[in-house]
């Protein structure tokens, strides 16, 4: 028997990145792909604020060895919500479980990102009660979360993940070139879809975090990433 064919791929897998087609972002969308596969990412989901155009973009363009996946980060009615795995943008401003319904009609998966940090606009910023009331239709929680200023949040995080028997990833949020692949989830693969990323999730014991933090200084940056794109008519879009 050939040993070699029961050896499962690992995958190196970063499920949440803006590039400068977000309003707090400078980062140009190849150069972060670039970044990427530099660190060892073998999948980025681009997850721009409320669109999908960097994603799209660069889907086709990445370099070998990396895998981009098309994503969103939606600000709900209750808090943002990011889609991974989606061909088109799905609007701000819906109920998260009109988001998730929307998500997962495109084929998709819903995460929670950042849920118990309060300085975002996060599900359980004001209490847990919304994400209760989602907990059975997300298909995945930010377990930690490197841009989180605080540690209890994440740990937070990956108690409610835990209790509610949901997948936890670890994932960069980057929003600068030096925070790509900061963090990041490993897991068995293959991955070429949607279906199968779910089942690498799902699979017990088949994942491991890696969560380093952004610095600070890479964190600092986001008011005049936001200041510059306010001046370029890139503001926070609402209701698209």
């Amino acid at each position: 028997m050939d040993r070699t064919s029961a050896i499962v791929p690992r995958c190196f897998v970063d499920l949440h990145c803006h590039t400068g087609r977000s309003f707090d972002s400078l980062s140009d969308p190849v150069r972060v792909v670039g970044k990427a596969a530099e660190q060892g990412i073998t999948h980025l989901a681009i997850t721009d604020h409320d669109r999908v155009d960097g994603a799209l973009e660069v889907r086709d363009r990445a370099p070998e060895g990396l895998t981009v996946i098309v994503g969103e980060e939606v600000r709900s009615r209750d808090g943002d919500i990011v889609a991974i795995w989606i061909t088109e943008a799905i609007p701000s401003g819906l109920t998260a479980q009109e988001t998730i319904q929307r998500i997962h009609g495109q084929g998709g998966l819903a995460g929670i990102p950042h849920p118990f940090d309060r300085f975002r606009g996060s599900a359980a910023k004001d209490g847990a009660d919304r994400l209760e009331r989602i907990v059975h239709v997300v298909d995945y929680v930010e377990a930690f979360n490197a841009r989180v200023p605080f540690g209890s949040a994440n740990e937070l995080a990956a108690q409610f993940a835990h209790d509610h028997g949901l997948p936890g990833v670890a994932v960069s949020d980057a929003h600068t070139l030096l925070e790509v692949g900061v963090a990041y989830t490993a897991l068995p693969g293959p991955i070429e879809s949607a279906e199968q990323l779910r089942l690498a999730l799902a699979t017990v014991g088949g994942s491991s975090l890696v969560t380093q933090r952004a610095s600070f200084l890479a964190r600092g940056f986001m008011p005049v990433a936001k200041a510059v794109q306010r001046m370029r008519g890139n503001g926070r879009r609402v209701g698209v």
